[in-house]
């Protein structure tokens, strides 16, 4: 991701005092440790007026509508958190939305597939972006995934506390993306990538999953 933004002429920061946003325990319930890692996290990057650029809809959501729930009733942290949730993107929305540009240059040859995360489709309605820059990929065949919008049955804590419903989800993803016949499944959510690479290397599959920056930073010279 950082590389594409660089080769589009964006400086980017990365505060080595960031950690995780907090959207296990707030999906936990664990309401008092999501709120400690959201003011953590809405003091380090108070540090700075730059926009923020995450790789993973599951964190935007949770900057954006997450952090105004939790402060909710709090008159200080309130304003702060909605002060961060106003230049917080998405990276393919950043690309799109806000540098307005949907060709980076970049070139995969071979046949790719769409996966829309569930936090990225339904938490930020984030859909147009990911494909309008697939669609200039030069060198790449898109083809529809079969029921595309059914989540992969990551969903962070569901998958630890519902193991078996999880597995039977992801089970259907990947035979969906066998139904496609595509070789690569291209996703922008950092957790789906881990979830489903893992299932398809438990079952020794042999299509690969990427995150869409990894498509986006292949160049016409890369091996």
């Amino acid at each position: 991701m950082v590389d594409v933004l660089n080769h589009l002429g964006v400086d980017v920061e990365f505060p080595s005092e960031q950690t995780c946003c907090g959207q296990p325990a707030f999906n936990a319930g664990l309401r008092l440790d999501a709120r400690q890692m959201a003011k953590h996290t809405i003091q380090v990057f108070e540090a700075s007026s730059h926009d923020i650029v995450a790789p993973s809809g599951s964190c935007v959501g949770m900057l954006r509508h997450g952090y105004l729930e939790l402060f909710a009733d709090d008159e200080i942290w309130l304003p702060r958190a909605n002060a961060l949730a106003k230049r917080t993107y998405e990276f393919t929305e950043y690309l799109v939305d806000v540098l307005g540009i949907t060709d980076v240059g970049a070139r995969w040859d071979g046949v790719l597939t769409y996966n829309p995360s569930c936090h990225l489709l339904r938490d930020l309605g984030v859909d147009r972006q990911p494909r309008a820059l697939l669609a200039n990929v030069q060198g790449a065949t898109i083809v529809d995934l079969p029921h595309a919008e059914e989540c992969c049955g990551f969903g962070g804590v569901f998958s630890v506390e519902h193991p078996e419903i999880s597995t039977e989800m992801l089970n259907r993803k990947i035979e969906n993306l066998e139904a496609s016949e595509a070789p690569t499944l291209v996703l922008a959510d950092t957790g789906c990538r881990m979830n489903i690479g893992g299932g398809l290397s438990k079952q020794k599959k042999t299509q690969k999953v990427v995150h869409i920056a990894e498509v986006l930073n292949k160049r016409q010279n890369d091996s």
